[in-house]
C-alpha cells in the first residue's frame, strides 16, 4: 500500500503545484489577487476538516476495510465530488454574475436545505448501521475474552439492519464516494464554500475572465483534496494496524465503532436540528445553542480528529495493558 499512497500524494502535490502555477500565470499582473487566491486555498484546507467530511470518510473507510479493501482514495473521490459542485456553481456565477447575483440568495437557501438534509440523513443512517455492527462485535469480543474461538462477527439481523444495509452497501468502491461527495456539496451554507463562490462573483463583476476566475475553485479543490485524502490514508493505516491480529481487530473495531456512532449521531443530529430550528424559526436556550454550534460547525471537525487520534492511542495502550494480545484463537 505504500507505493500506492506515495503515488497518490505525488499526484496531489503535482496538482497543488499546477493550481498555484495557474494562479501565478493568471495574476502575475495583479498582486492583490494572489492574496485572494491564497484565501481560496485556505478555505479548501479548512473545509476538509469539517465534521461531516471526517465522519463520512472514516465510516466508509472502516466499512470497506472490513470487506478486505484498502480504500486509500475514498477521501480523494469524496473531495472531488464535493468540489465539483463548487466549481460548477463558480462557473455559473462567473458567467452570469450580473443577473445571477440578485437571485443567488434564494438558490443558496434551497441548496442549503437539500445539502444539509442529505448530509444529516446519510450520517444518521451510518450511525444506526454502526449500532447494529457494534452490538454484534461486542458479543463476539465477550465470547473471545472468555476463551471461545474468534469467529467473524455476525452481520446482524432485524428490520432496522435490513432497511439500512442497502444505503451503506451503495458504496462498495472508493470511486463511489464521488457521488456521495456531490450530494454533500449541494449545501452552500458553509462559510468556506460561500467564500469561494463570493470571490468568483466579485471578480466576475470586475471584468475578470472566466478562465481566471476558475483559479479560485481550483485552489479550493486542491487544498481540500490534499487533506481529505490524508484523512482516508491515515484511517486505512489505523484500521490496518487493528486488523493484523484477530483479537486486536475485534477490540479496536469495537472501540472505534463506538466512537464512530457517537460522531455520526453528533454531526447528523446537529445538522438535522439546526435545519429544523432554522426552517421553523424555533427559539429558546436549546435551539439558540444548536444555532451557535452550527455557526461554528467547522470546529467539530478538529474535535473529531482529536477524538480518533486519542482513541487509537488509548486502544493500543489498553490492548497491551490488559493482555488481550495474548488471547489467540
Amino acid at each position: 500500500m505504500r507505493g500506492q499512497v506515495a503515488g497518490i500524494f505525488a499526484w496531489l502535490v503535482a496538482a497543488n503545484a499546477a493550481a498555484w502555477a495557474w494562479a501565478l500565470l493568471a495574476f502575475h499582473a495583479h498582486p492583490l489577487l494572489l492574496g485572494t487566491a491564497l484565501l481560496a486555498y485556505g478555505f479548501g484546507l479548512r473545509h476538509a476538516v469539517d465534521a461531516d467530511h471526517i465522519a463520512a470518510i472514516d465510516n466508509v473507510t472502516r466499512t470497506l476495510m472490513q470487506d478486505g479493501a484498502r480504500p486509500v482514495t475514498a477521501g480523494l473521490f469524496f473531495s472531488l465530488g464535493h468540489s465539483t459542485v463548487v466549481v460548477l456553481a463558480s462557473v455559473a456565477i462567473a458567467a452570469t454574475a450580473g443577473m445571477f447575483r440578485a437571485r443567488f440568495a434564494m438558490l443558496q437557501g434551497v441548496g442549503a436545505i437539500a445539502g444539509t438534509a442529505v448530509s444529516a440523513l446519510f450520517l444518521l443512517a451510518v450511525a444506526a448501521m454502526n449500532i447494529v455492527i457494534l452490538r454484534s462485535v461486542y458479543a463476539v469480543f465477550v465470547r473471545a475474552r472468555a476463551g471461545a474461538p474468534i469467529l467473524a462477527a455476525p452481520a446482524g439481523g432485524g428490520v432496522l439492519a435490513h432497511l439500512l444495509r442497502p444505503v451503506l452497501r451503495l458504496v462498495r468502491r472508493s470511486w463511489q464516494m464521488y457521488p456521495v461527495g456531490v450530494l454533500f456539496g449541494l449545501g452552500f451554507d458553509t462559510a468556506t464554500e460561500i467564500g469561494v463562490l463570493g470571490i468568483s462573483a466579485v471578480q466576475a463583476a470586475h471584468g475578470l475572465a472566466v478562465w481566471s476566475i476558475l483559479v479560485f475553485p481550483a485552489l479550493f479543490t486542491a487544498g481540500m483534496s490534499l487533506v481529505d485524502t490524508a484523512d482516508s490514508v491515515l484511517m486505512c493505516g489505523a484500521y490496518g494496524w487493528a486488523f493484523a491480529q484477530p483479537m486486536r481487530r475485534l477490540y479496536y473495531n469495537m472501540t472505534i465503532t463506538f466512537v464512530s456512532v457517537v460522531v455520526a449521531l453528533l454531526v447528523g443530529g446537529v445538522e438535522a436540528l439546526g435545519l429544523i430550528g432554522t426552517e421553523f424559526g424555533l427559539s429558546g436556550w436549546f435551539w439558540d445553542g444548536i444555532g451557535r454550534v452550527n455557526d461554528h460547525f467547522g470546529l467539530l471537525g478538529y474535535l473529531i480528529v482529536a477524538v480518533f487520534v486519542v482513541s487509537w492511542g488509548v486502544s493500543a495502550l489498553v490492548y497491551r495493558a490488559r493482555g488481550y494480545h495474548r488471547l489467540e484463537a
